[in-house]
């Protein structure tokens, strides 16, 4: 398996596994995720734009994985998601760039199918 394509396995995983342990905590962070990256004030491109580039400032795989492949879905460009990635690098310095081949990693196990 891709290696991107195991960290987004590896999200849903524990997502399922932390909402049969506690779902009265997960479940109202994942309606709060919900409602925090639907359209409102901002749309959602740039919002998925916004959680890549927080991802890899963070440095999280499982996150990069996860809202790479979201702003893909959204209908976010390569481009525009190099350029959110170059964000987080300004922010966060080199570990940032170092994560962003996650990202570069993510769109090309997503996009290779197509």
């Amino acid at each position: 398996m891709d290696e991107m394509k195991e960290r987004l396995s590896e999200v849903q995983e524990i997502i399922r596994k932390l909402s049969e342990e506690n779902p009265n905590l997960l479940g109202p962070f994942l309606v709060f995720n919900r409602k925090a990256t639907e359209n409102g004030a901002i749309d959602i491109k740039t919002k998925r734009l916004i959680t890549v580039a927080l991802a890899v400032a963070r440095q999280c795989e499982w996150c990069i994985a996860h809202h790479t492949k979201r702003a893909l879905e959204a209908g976010v460009t390569k481009a525009e998601l190099v350029e959110a990635c170059a964000l987080a690098i300004l922010m966060a310095g080199a570990p940032a760039m170092m994560h962003t081949q996650l990202v570069l990693k993510t769109i090309d196990e997503l996009t290779k199918q197509l």
